[in-house]
């Protein structure tokens, strides 16, 4: 058996951030990753990258769902080469009802070294001040409607920190990561300091939601995105060219997206110093943890031929996205009920552990420019934003309990291919049903259909917080994965205050295309949520295992440390206690950090 000092299951946004900083404390340090390492074009002996360089080659072949006892049974699907093949490894979901339950790919943020921050669109927001504090915040609030929060199955709780508690940790990120944007305009308390790179100039196209954001009374900046657009040292990494075709949601072969790789294993792995104290793992299967008493003393995994491994760390961390962790500590609980099981609680109905799951309440608005085509390969994501909607005025006069940073997205329908991927489909699991479906899109009526929506697309969305509803969870599935464990079952639906937020905020979505496009150079404006497109988990895969003040509320202490165990942190974006309105992903970094210099004194 191998001992470390620290075992990190999970390579992504909460683990390499611990990663980093323990190894440079000085201490051994094992990362865990199920998933393959996937090289940049410089690191390659060929000089080509591992990654595929657009969406369409994302996807394999089709496949038909052959697990038993789901309603999509027999139907095909395209498997990705960055999730588990469906017929492998599914997640199982259902609404409340838990009728028709089918298997499906969502909540796979992507297994590869860098988690999802590989493959994710990189806007780097931070959450705002009342993020942070909602039930403080809407505590004796007259103005609220009484029946959103009668619900006795909704619990809303303050995060253990404060805003300012994680400001630091925040800077660090956009400083050791690599962020560009601005600050000024944002509603958040940068304290004076300003770490971010310069942005590159705005698409052309962006100009119009930036007037409609202004319309409607928002002041706007640059939005934060995770690409380095000058040389960042902490990383080595040298400024290039980004484009929309290889940086946006995809890997990106050039190193310029700064995943958790390239901004924080890569540089340590490089430095002769450091490299000695960490140990990178790929394509090794966590299957379960064991204890003994209070503390776990054993991680076992399959390594890539298969075989089972064990290990032991003084500290584990795990970090494998919110599903899969909660699943792994539930399988932990299953092969030992009496010691692992009973600290979770995990056979009382009334066990936390898998409860609030949580994703964002999210949508926009979409409309076309009419005569007129922009070359959106010089964008990346997105160029402006709005924290209009996140600000306690806009809150309070719209009788919500939270609110949602609004930006724009540049680079909808930006190529051919990614064009062809998304058409008429809202599947994670089909997105080339839409397409193929779709007979007239040949011909003349391929050209008519380029001429109409290549380049000339632009959309505004937002990411609102969710409820955080006892009902909505993650528990044990009776079908099996390839090694005869039991798969995740999502049970979840949006609440009905999730619905209220989410048309509010769509319709300033709608508004600030409305009000930033003349009406005669605009398509009709077409406008929606997550709850009008059946979608199921939606974005960011977050809570399961939240932290709070104590046992009778929370999974985790304030430290990310396990209730009733001594040596167990969950740092993914599972220990949120409500999603945050923005992308989770600075955040769950910026957290990371936080208990990296905490688990220094503990080791």
């Amino acid at each position: 058996m191998e001992k470390f000092d620290a075992v990190i299951i999970g390579s992504g946004a909460g683990g390499a951030p611990i990663a980093y900083e323990l190894v440079r404390a000085g201490k051994s340090v094992l990362v865990l990753e199920k998933g393959p390492l996937l090289r940049t074009q410089d690191e390659s002996p060929t000089g080509l990258s591992d990654f595929k360089r657009d969406e369409l080659f994302g996807y394999g072949t089709e496949k038909i769902i052959d697990v038993p006892g789901v309603a999509n049974r027999g139907a095909p699907y395209f498997p990705s080469h960055v999730e588990p093949d469906l017929n492998d490894e599914p997640h199982i979901y259902a609404g409340l009802d838990e009728q028709n339950p089918i298997a499906t790919t969502e909540g796979f943020t992507a297994q590869v070294v860098g988690g999802g921050t590989q493959l994710y669109g990189a806007v780097h927001l931070r959450f705002t001040r009342e993020d942070f504090r909602l039930a403080s915040f809407n505590q004796g609030r007259a103005n609220l409607p009484a029946n959103r929060f009668t619900d006795p199955d909704v619990s809303i709780i303050d995060w253990p920190f404060t805003y300012d508690d994680i400001e630091p940790y925040y800077l660090k990120v956009e400083e050791l990561v690599g962020l560009n944007g601005t600050t000024q305009g944002q509603l958040k308390d940068f304290k004076g300091q300003n770490k971010y790179q310069t942005p590159l100039a705005p698409n052309p196209i962006s100009a119009f939601a930036k007037a409609g954001m202004e319309a409607i009374g928002g002041t706007t900046y640059r939005t934060p995105l995770a690409v380095i657009t000058e040389d960042h040292a902490p990383s080595g990494r040298t400024a290039g060219n980004p484009k929309t075709s290889y940086v946006n949601r995809y890997g990106d072969p050039m190193g310029y997206k700064s995943n958790t790789w390239v901004a924080l294993l890569r540089p340590t792995l490089r430095d002769p110093a450091l490299a000695p104290l960490l140990t990178l793992r790929c394509n090794c299967h966590v299957t379960h943890l064991s204890a003994n008493g209070a503390t776990v003393n054993q991680v076992h995994y399959r390594d890539p031929s298969g075989e089972e491994q064990i290990v032991e760390g003084k500290i584990v961390v795990v970090a494998c996205s919110a599903i899969e962790s909660v699943r792994l500590l539930m399988l932990s609980c299953e092969q030992d009920r009496a010691n692992f099981g009973a600290r979770f609680q995990y056979q009382q109905s009334g066990g936390l552990l898998g409860r609030y799951f949580l994703t964002h309440c999210f949508g926009g608005a979409e409309v076309a420019l009419l005569g007129r085509r922009f070359d959106k390969s010089i964008s990346l994501d997105s160029d402006f934003a709005t924290d209009l909607t996140a600000s306690p005025a806009f809150i309070q006069a719209n009788n919500l309990w939270a609110g949602a940073a609004i930006y724009n997205n540049t680079s909808d329908q930006a190529l051919p291919l990614s064009l062809g991927r998304t058409h008429g489909s809202t599947d994670l699991d089909s997105l080339w049903q839409g397409f193929m479906g779709d007979t007239s899109i040949i011909g003349d009526g391929f050209n008519a259909w380029m001429d109409r929506d290549l380049g000339t697309r632009l959309s505004v969305s937002f990411m609102g917080n969710q409820i955080p509803w006892f009902r909505n969870h993650i528990r044990l599935h009776s079908s099996t994965d390839k090694w005869g464990r039991n798969n995740a079952y999502i049970v979840k639906d949006w609440h009905p205050h999730d619905r209220v937020l989410m048309d509010i905020i769509t319709e300033q979505c709608r508004r600030i295309l409305e009000l930033g496009i003349p009406a005669g150079q605009r398509s009709n404006i077409e406008n929606g949520s997550v709850k009008d497109q059946g979608v199921r988990i939606a974005n960011h895969i977050l809570g399961g295992a939240r932290f709070g003040p104590n046992a009778g509320v929370s999974v985790l202490d304030a430290s990310c440390k396990a209730w009733n165990f001594d040596n167990l942190y969950v740092t993914d974006g599972s220990c949120m206690p409500t999603s945050g309105g923005a992308n989770p992903t600075h955040t769950i970094e910026a957290n990371a950090f936080r208990v990296a210099d905490i688990l220094k004194t503990r080791i």
